[in-house]
Formats: C-alpha cells, sequence, structure tokens
C-alpha cells in the first residue's frame, strides 16, 4: 500500500478539485488543504495478506507436538480452560508467534528499502552483508562478553559496520547494479569467516550458546528483544511509508530522481539508516534468517501495482512467510525442531534461482 501526501495551495474550490483530484487507481482524503492518495491495489493486496497471516497464525497456535482444537484454542487465549492449554498457548506458541511477525516485517520491509536503494532485486541485508554483520557482532557478546543485554546493541553496530564498509567499497553513491552487490558479498563472507573464527576459539558451551545466532532461530527469543524489535517497526514501518514517493522515484536514473524534487543524498541516508536499524533488530531477535528480505517483497512486489514501492504489503508478505516457516521446522520433523533460518535457507535457494531466470517488469 503507498501513501502520498500532497501539499495544495489555497485556491478557489475548482482550482483545488482539479488540483487534488485523485488520480485513476486511487481514493482520495482531504483534511483541508493536504490530500492523502492511497492506491486501491495496494489496499486489497495488503487485506488478502493479512487475511492469510492471521489464518496461518491461527493454525501456528493451533498445531504442534500438542494439537489443540479451535474450540480449546479461544479460550486458552484470553487465559481461561484448560491449564495446560493456557501454559501452551500463553507461555510458548504466542511469544513465539509474536517474534514470527515482527522479525518476519523487519526482514522483509529491510530487503524491499534495500532493493529499491540499489534498484536491484537481490540486493538484500542479507546477500549484502548487513546480516553476517550483525551476526558476528552479536556472537562476539555472547562469547566474548557474557552480557544478556548485549546481543541487541552489538547486533547495531554491527550491522552499521558492514553497510557503512559496503557503500564505501561501492564508491559511496554507487548503489546500483553488481558493484554494490559483488562488495556486499565479499564483506558478508569476511564476517562469516570471523564468525566462525570466534566459535572455534571458544569452550564448547560457549559455541553452544553463540550456535543460534549463525543459523536463525525463534526458539526461547529474549522478550526485551521483541518488545525492542516491535518499538523499532512502530517508529520505522512509519518512516518508511512517509518516505514512499521519493522511493517510487528513486526507483528511475539519478537525473530523473532529481528532476522530481527528490534530494537523493539525504534520501540514501535516511533509507539505508531504517534498513540497518530493521536488519538489527530482527537479528539481535531471531538471528540471520536468510531469504526473508528477498522472498518477502518479491511477493508483495507480484501482487501490487508497479506504480509504487509496497511496503506494508512487504511487511505482511515477510510476516507470512516467516510464521508459515517456523510453523514447518516444527512440524516437519517433530518431535526435533528445524531452525526457522534452515527451512528459509532451503525455500529461498530455489526462489533466488527463480527470480535470476525470470524476467523484471517494467
Amino acid at each position: 500500500m503507498d501513501v502520498w501526501t500532497l501539499w495544495g495551495r489555497t485556491s478557489t474550490a475548482g482550482e483545488e478539485a482539479q488540483c487534488l483530484s485523485a488520480p485513476s487507481g486511487y481514493w482520495q482524503f482531504s483534511i483541508g488543504a493536504v490530500s492523502v492518495l492511497i492506491e486501491r491495489r495496494g489496499l486489497w493486496v495488503s487485506g488478502l495478506l493479512l487475511s492469510v497471516l492471521l489464518l496461518a497464525s491461527l493454525g501456528y497456535l493451533a498445531l504442534g507436538t500438542e494439537t489443540l482444537s479451535l474450540a480449546a484454542l479461544w479460550p486458552a487465549l484470553q487465559g481461561n480452560g484448560d491449564p495446560f492449554s493456557v501454559f501452551i498457548v500463553q507461555e510458548l506458541r504466542l511469544p513465539r508467534l509474536a517474534a514470527a511477525w515482527w522479525t518476519g516485517a523487519a526482514f522483509a520491509v529491510a530487503g524491499c528499502l534495500m532493493q529499491t536503494l540499489a534498484r536491484n532485486r537481490l540486493a538484500t541485508p542479507g546477500i549484502i552483508g548487513i546480516d553476517n554483520g550483525a551476526t558476528a557482532f552479536a556472537v562476539a557478546s555472547v562469547v566474548g562478553l557474557g552480557v544478556s543485554l548485549a546481543p541487541p546493541a552489538m547486533a547495531l553496530i554491527g550491522s552499521a559496520t558492514a553497510a557503512s564498509i559496503t557503500f564505501g567499497l561501492a564508491s559511496g553513491n554507487d548503489t546500483r547494479g553488481y558493484r554494490f552487490i559483488v562488495a556486499g558479498i565479499g564483506i558478508g563472507a569476511v564476517f562469516g569467516a570471523v564468525t566462525q573464527l570466534l566459535l572455534s576459539q571458544v569452550d564448547i558451551d560457549s559455541a553452544n550458546a553463540a550456535y543460534p545466532w549463525t543459523v536463525g532461530t525463534l526458539n526461547a527469543r529474549s522478550l526485551g528483544a521483541v518488545n525492542l524489535l516491535f518499538a523499532g517497526l512502530l517508529l520505522g514501518l512509519p518512516a518508511a511509508i512517509a518516505l514512499g514517493r521519493s522511493l517510487s522515484g528513486m526507483r528511475f536514473s539519478d537525473a530523473v530522481a532529481a528532476g522530481m524534487g527528490i534530494p537523493l543524498k539525504h534520501r540514501r541516508i535516511q533509507v539505508l539508516t531504517l534498513a540497518v536499524l530493521l536488519t538489527a533488530l530482527a537479528v539481535a531477535v531471531a538471528g540471520p534468517v536468510g531469504m526473508v528480505g528477498l522472498i518477502g517483497p518479491e511477493i508483495a512486489r507480484s501482487l501490487s501495482s508497479p506504480r509504487g514501492v509496497p511496503l506494508v504489503a512487504s511487511a505482511l508478505a515477510g510476516a507470512l512467510v516467516m510464521v508459515l516457516a517456523d510453523l514447518v521446522g516444527r512440524l516437519l520433523l517433530a518431535p526435533v525442531e528445524l531452525p526457522v533460518g534452515i527451512v528459509t535457507a532451503l525455500v529461498g535457494g530455489p526462489w533466488l534461482l527463480c527470480i535470476l531466470l525470470r524476467p523484471s517488469r517494467s
């Protein structure tokens, strides 16, 4: 869903209606001299994705090694009914479902922002090294500092470091094409090697404690980190939507974007900051869950109109991918649980090949 805000000048009623009439495919809502345009198709797509996400969430709460019927699930959600069912839903599955929602949305929105910034469908936080940078710093905090509050802060520092180095190697403003991608892959490989080196130099107990940060999992996540991610999404997603008009213009050449009045240098810094922040907060909760930042925006883009950047649809699609991937990981080899990062990698590999072989829409 794309939201555009237009500022109209004070004029006669006829002139204002002419200046602010809604384009085809949009609904217009006016408050005084300010008019907000909401794309119809984007709204319907977001509603569809939200409906599917809610259905998948019901299945997530009901299914597992202990399956609950819908008749038992609803009282358990309210804290009533059988104490065992209440414990399973309230203490085990509902917090994990919330973590799946917020991490999936954060990874997908960050991926959508990075793809728009680089004008490349492969420029996701995982592929250009931001995930690996956050993981390396988070693992360093686990095996070195031993402070429970350190991994989220260290993940943020690692993401910012990886992003800064990648942009520096790509000559700063050159965020287009494969030079940016190759630089990010190289930085990601370096940080991946650092992570493996750290794990090889510590005792087995410390390595086991840090292992979940290397594959991505939603099992026993910190409630504080989840709440911090939720707060980051409450700030980051509206901020990204507010940049919607600039993001749409940044998909074109620099000359066209500048002609539209977009301050490219400032917008690139803002978009990069949002992407790094959302990625770092998501990695601090779930670790480096790969491919969600690629699959979520691709689903949203395939369903949405090409006229705008589908940020809200990407968030919903990313949350849906994360919920389904974690559900599959819990059920596929039950009672043995597959980390969600392994499931998304298995699904995302063929998806990546499809993207490479399929031409993009103009």
